[in-house]
């Protein structure tokens, strides 16, 4: 009823012009050296992307044009036609739209934020020993360390047949592991598991636990690990055997 009320405000010509006024100036009364081109003009529109974010915002709700049109009070061939472009919203509309959102007219101006997407090259990856031992249980690779405030840690580790890890560890969140190749004992709080080539386990990681590499040859692992805090906000940057942070150029595995 709220938004009814709000829409039906700005609806208003009375209203409208007060909050949103668009000007249109002439060719006479303009200057003619600061007249815009119309072919600027649609280049700005253009790459404002109006469309694809009204549709971003409709999908992100699971809502049909039909139904974001009775909000709007706009049909919803017009609102198809915003869509994909073949129109251009007035400030009236576009605040219509942007209400139903809960959304400031900014958010369809305002630079759209870098969409994130990183390789990492089996090239460019470092190796590197478990660390504060002289006799290392594992080697691993970080998958992710490029990726700045990263969501999960993910690691490439091969564990060492006959070396027993230094100590059992635990940290905030969760793991994932899936053995590529070989054979691992994953020990979490008084339980042994016995994984084989092809097995996962995902496990909270509030509970110590270790590896062990339970045959003669390395056991290959991609490991995922999830920290989040109390609140259930993932954190990362921090080791989690250790509570240290992270050095920013090389990664250190939460495995021991």
């Amino acid at each position: 009823m709220e938004l009814t009320r709000e829409i039906t405000r700005i609806a208003d010509p009375a209203v409208s012009s007060e909050i949103m006024r668009e000007d249109v100036v002439t060719a006479s009364a303009a200057d003619p050296q600061a007249k815009v081109a119309g072919d600027a003009a649609e280049v700005f529109i253009t790459e404002k992307r109006l469309g694809e974010r009204i549709k971003a915002l409709r999908l992100k709700k699971s809502m049909g044009l039909v139904e974001l049109g009775r909000h709007t009070g706009l049909s919803a061939s017009f609102l198809s036609q915003l869509e994909t472009g073949r129109v251009v919203p007035t400030l009236r509309n576009l605040a219509r739209i942007a209400i139903v959102f809960s959304k400031d007219l900014n958010y369809f101006f305002e630079p759209e934020p870098k969409r994130l997407f990183r390789v990492h090259r089996s090239s460019e990856r470092v190796r590197l020993p478990q660390t504060g031992t002289d006799e290392p249980s594992y080697f691993f690779e970080s998958l992710g360390y490029m990726v700045p405030d990263r969501q999960l840690d993910p690691y490439y580790i091969e564990f060492l047949p006959g070396v027993k890890p230094r100590r059992a560890h635990q940290h905030t969140g969760h793991e994932f592991l899936y053995l590529l190749d070989g054979q691992l004992e994953v020990q979490h709080g008084t339980g042994s598991y016995q994984l084989e080539s092809g097995d996962a386990a995902y496990f909270d990681a509030n509970i110590p636990h270790s590896y062990i590499c339970a045959g003669n040859t390395p056991a290959k692992t991609l490991l995922v690990t999830l920290q989040v805090n109390g609140s259930g906000v993932t954190v990362n940057g921090k080791d989690g055997a250790a509570g240290k942070p992270k050095p920013a150029t090389v990664p250190q595995a939460r495995v021991s």
